[in-house]
């Protein structure tokens, strides 16, 4: 299994969803920026999707990487999708602030993966793809139409990613996801070797993964990347949670007593959160989207925060953190 593609220095990486003008319509001089700051600051792990801005992500994330010795850095990106241009007033409604002209079609066969890729090669302009993951292919995104899709992947995706994976094309592929089962689905069918498991596990919620997730990729041999590690901003004070406007039942009031006792000792709840996916043996690396070049610095710095063990203790023994989750230390 190729999952030993991301090492230590990938444990931090930049996610593409805030670039592709998630939450806000940000310029193509403000994403390279960031993008820069990433760079500068040492991170080599870049993930991506054309589903992002309906490809808008994927061209900036190409922009920026255009000059970079291509054994330099690892890249990740998705397929599930298939794009197609259209007119302005064509395009469908969606969470992107300021998409490009593009309608898709949700498409997991083997030969619309094998599309999926060479337009993510002719969009980035990189002459490789490390990581390919399956995306979306989810009950939050298909709806009921996912046993119909999880049928075609396992025809089609899988095989095929398997096959350019054995081919040296590519170097790994998972699942990138939002919920825990099609990644065990997908475990007993196929053979990944690294899936993206976005929402599922953070400091303020990970009880569900710790009891089914972890246990099954890590008896399969199949490493973890962490998406929206920050429930995509909730912890780090934004109003939205999981991409939602809606914020769960009590976890307002659990983000705030974590964060006061963060303060307690001296570090902050961004410092935790980092750590506290990172200490699951099965999390190789987390992706954090910006949409600010201070997010990119505050992150590498968050990393490179000691924390105290007396504050895991005191999470734990004020029941905020699962008995069962892995802690530093």
């Amino acid at each position: 299994m190729s999952h030993n593609i991301l090492q230590e220095q990938h444990q931090l990486g930049i996610g593409g969803v805030a670039i592709g003008t998630a939450f806000n319509d940000i310029s193509d001089e403000r994403s390279y920026e960031i993008l820069k700051t990433a760079w500068d600051a040492g991170i080599r792990y870049f993930d991506t999707s054309p589903w992002y801005g309906l490809t808008k992500s994927e061209r900036r994330f190409g922009d920026f990487l255009a000059d970079k010795k291509r054994s330099e850095f690892v890249f990740s990106t998705k397929v599930g999708r298939l794009f197609k241009e259209v007119s302005t007033a064509e395009v469908p409604p969606t969470m992107w602030k300021n998409p490009l002209n593009f309608d898709f079609k949700h498409d997991y066969t083997g030969d619309g993966v094998k599309r999926s890729i060479e337009d993510s090669l002719r969009r980035t302009g990189l002459e490789s793809i490390d990581i390919i993951y399956v995306h979306d292919l989810s009950e939050d995104q298909v709806g009921d139409r996912y046993p119909y899709f999880l049928k075609q992947a396992r025809q089609g995706a899988f095989k095929v990613l398997s096959e350019l994976r054995d081919q040296g094309v590519i170097k790994a592929w998972g699942m990138g996801v939002n919920k825990i089962e099609p990644i065990l689905d997908c475990l007993d069918s196929a053979d990944p070797d690294i899936c993206l498991s976005a929402t599922q596990y953070s400091i303020l919620e990970h009880e569900d993964a710790v009891d089914r997730l972890l246990p099954a990729v890590s008896k399969a041999g199949v490493k973890l990347v962490s998406g929206a590690g920050y429930n995509s901003g909730f912890i780090a004070g934004r109003d939205r949670y999981n991409y939602k406007d809606v914020i769960p039942k009590g976890m307002t009031q659990k983000r705030d007593r974590i964060t006061e006792i963060a303060r307690d000792h001296g570090i902050s709840i961004i410092d935790a959160a980092i750590h506290f996916v990172l200490s699951a043996k099965e999390f190789v690396s987390i992706i954090p989207g910006a949409s600010h070049s201070e997010q990119v610095i505050k992150n590498m710095e968050s990393l490179n925060t000691n924390i105290p063990k007396d504050f895991w203790y005191e999470l734990k023994s004020e029941g905020l953190i699962y008995n069962k989750a892995e802690t530093p230390y």
